[in-house]
């Protein structure tokens, strides 16, 4: 006389399991079962982790910037909105293959021992995933040329010239507007560069060892300083304050000390600070150590 086992009671005439329905399935002949996650849970489940592995990374400041600090400068936001476009394109392709991975284990789980059909290829999908890369690639490559184009566009008269120094393992500033009085820094001592709020300044960028990167994280924009070729490029500072600067490209030793400042202030502020740069300069041969430039950050128990 045949013996009917829990497990088969449960399957339908199909051979499908009622698991979905009833939450749970036997797995032994005396009735031990293990809850199963359904597939409403598992998405719910999936979504919670998607959503804090987004947010868990950043402030509610800088969420609407995914991560990019708060702008200093008028050109920085086409930096945010390429950013935001490429992380926008980014969560996209994740979502849709998250989304394809989770149907595939959710609703095409194993069944049976019976082995599926098995499909040699799928010429419409293996042409779709090979050109739709491309696609994708192309546009973003696009609005990458774009808006680097606009970020390193020179004007022809930009209201003041800075030429920049690289050199191991610190920064000099020679201003055009203070007769080209240079500001120079020492690992131990990092120089305050001064930039007037709303008015152009074109960075000269030089090095005269190895290469070195000048970079404002405030600014969203740093470009590389090659010994043997100058690089260049605009900002105009959009509000006053105190920034960080530092040396993007390892260089040797002393990379992480290769710091300075930058102090943005109003226009006649700026004007004052030439006169004063360029009276020191008179004094000390147009070079003046960041000691004694005027306008120094001096906050000696923080570094940049």
């Amino acid at each position: 006389m045949p013996v009917t086992r829990p497990a088969d009671v449960l399957r339908s005439p199909r051979g499908r399991d009622r698991e979905g329905a009833l939450g749970v399935r036997p797995i032994s002949g005396n009735g031990t079962t293990i809850r199963r996650t359904t597939p409403r849970r598992a998405l719910a489940l999936f979504g919670a982790f998607a959503l804090l592995s987004v947010l868990s990374g950043c402030s509610s400041e800088e969420a609407p910037r995914l991560g990019l600090p708060l702008p200093a400068t008028e050109d920085s936001e086409r930096v945010v909105s390429l950013w935001q476009g490429s992380w926008l394109a980014a969560m996209g392709v994740g979502v849709l293959v998250w989304g394809l991975i989770a149907w595939a284990v959710i609703f095409h789980r194993k069944k049976s021992d019976e082995l599926p059909p098995q499909t040699r290829y799928n010429l419409p999908i293996e042409v779709a995933y090979t050109v739709v890369p491309f696609i994708m690639i192309l546009v973003l490559f696009f609005y990458t040329v774009r808006d680097e184009n606009e970020l390193l566009k020179l004007s022809a008269n930009p209201d003041h010239v800075v030429d920049v120094l690289g050199k191991q393992w610190s920064w000099q500033f020679a201003y055009d507007d203070a007769d080209g009085t240079a500001v120079v820094g020492t690992p131990g001592v990092p120089p305050t560069l001064v930039l007037a709020r709303g008015e152009t300044v074109r960075f000269n960028l030089n090095s005269i060892d190895v290469i070195h990167s000048f970079w404002v994280p405030a600014f969203l924009f740093k470009l590389d300083v090659i010994p043997g070729r100058t690089n260049a490029f605009e900002v105009t500072p959009s509000r006053e304050g105190i920034f960080t600067g530092k040396c993007a490209e390892l260089c040797g030793r002393d990379h992480a000390r290769m710091l300075y400042w930058v102090r943005v202030v109003s226009p006649e502020d700026y004007r004052q600070f030439v006169t004063d740069l360029r009276a020191a300069g008179e004094a000390a041969g147009g070079l003046v150590s960041a000691e004694n430039q005027p306008m120094r950050v001096s906050t000696e128990s923080q570094q940049p």
